[in-house]
């Protein structure tokens, strides 16, 4: 378990570029350098946590967590690749943003924008040549990818998935091979996501019963993580706090690593001033608790699922889409944010260089493209 912690944790105080971001970090660590798991284990865990409400790269940390340590590894995983984040979110809603104003954090920063474009190329590279070996599945890579550079947004992404999973479902061919028992989900689990969802907002006669409903509400209705989360959590926090000190948070919650969604732990502490600490450990559990609780639920039935043959082949369809996301977003928002100059293209293309033909480790390249936008800052 603490091997776990320690890996997440490292991941937690690096990782930069959103969700998208997070899959390469995710897939270079555990199952190209450290060999947790199986590129294919990989590939059922990502289509799940693509499947499921909540965020996503989140889920597939602690999925990877549980796959490695059981229950133990899930919430290591979860706690070392969240702390970072809440750490810096909740010093910024204490009053220290005026960090983000330094010139050479923000240097340091960009290197490590570069660092993100890096692996997510790499990503996209390993991954196409997994998932994407024939004409259909590289079709479908190339219309998702298209599809969002054209129409870029949350129902674009969900139209292509779906598409992709249906195309590819339609395309699977019915086997002889004898199918095993249908295993049921966790149904303990599933009742708690429920009760919570329709209990919690019972107590929202108390300040903190109100955030935790609304934190709780956001997690479970929200496909697709990181920005998507905005316009639920500005539904209940944004009016409470106005306009200005809600884009501040998010604004924040892109200058650090780690998930996104830990834009709780700042609204947390503004909604409860007084209790800055608990507001901010009480929205970030509830935003990440209903994704959680649902991936633990399935779990358990995904591998006898993945045995039905047309399942198995609307799984091939989404990873083959997952990848058309993931190079959909090396350009938006990944090499928008990091490629401002030619002169960053350069040391993004130098960095590519380095880590996929030299091999040279994640910790090196990033001491070195932080060392050189300083040194150009």
């Amino acid at each position: 378990m603490i091997p776990v912690f320690l890996q997440f944790l490292w991941l937690g105080c690096t990782s930069f570029g959103g969700p998208a971001a997070h899959i390469g970090y995710f897939q270079r660590t555990f199952v190209t350098r450290l060999g947790w798991l199986s590129q294919g284990e990989f590939a059922q865990l990502l289509a799940l946590c693509q499947l499921l409400p909540g965020p996503a790269s989140s889920q597939l940390g602690f999925a990877i967590g549980r796959h490695r340590a059981g229950l133990g590894g899930a919430l290591a995983a979860f706690v070392g690749f969240t702390l970072p984040s809440f750490l810096l979110l909740l010093l910024a809603a204490l009053g220290l943003e005026r960090l983000t104003a330094n010139l050479w954090l923000d240097a340091a920063l960009h290197g490590l924008k570069l660092l993100a474009l890096v692996v997510v190329a790499d990503a996209v590279l390993t991954m196409a040549r997994q998932f994407c070996r024939d004409s259909l599945s590289l079709g479908i890579m190339v219309a998702t990818a298209a599809a969002l550079w054209w129409q870029p947004g949350l129902f674009t992404q969900l139209l292509m998935l779906l598409a992709g999973a249906l195309i590819c479902a339609h395309q699977a061919m019915a086997s002889t091979a004898p199918v095993p028992p249908w295993q049921g989900p966790h149904w303990p689990t599933l009742i708690l996501f429920a009760l919570l969802f329709l209990g919690l907002p019972l107590l929202a006669s108390s300040e903190p019963g109100r955030l935790l409903a609304d934190f709780y509400r956001a997690g479970s209705l929200v496909f697709g993580g990181g920005h998507v989360v905005l316009p639920l959590l500005e539904e209940s926090a944004g009016q409470t706090l106005g306009a200005s000190q809600f884009l501040t948070g998010y604004s924040l919650a892109q200058l650090v690593p780690g998930p996104m969604f830990t834009l709780a732990s700042y609204l947390g502490a503004l909604l409860l001033p007084q209790q800055a600490l608990l507001g901010s450990l009480l929205a970030t559990l509830a935003l990440f608790l209903p994704g959680f609780l649902l991936l633990w639920a399935l779990g358990p039935c995904w591998q006898s699922l993945l045995a039905r043959p047309r399942l198995a082949g609307a799984v091939a369809g989404i990873n083959a889409a997952v990848v058309g996301l993931l190079l959909a977003a090396l350009y938006q928002p990944i090499w928008q944010s990091a490629v401002l100059t030619p002169r960053d293209l350069a040391l993004a293309a130098i960095g590519f260089y380095l880590l996929r033909i030299i091999k040279l480790p994640v910790l090196v390249l990033a001491a070195l493209l932080m060392g050189s936008s300083l040194l150009l800052a």
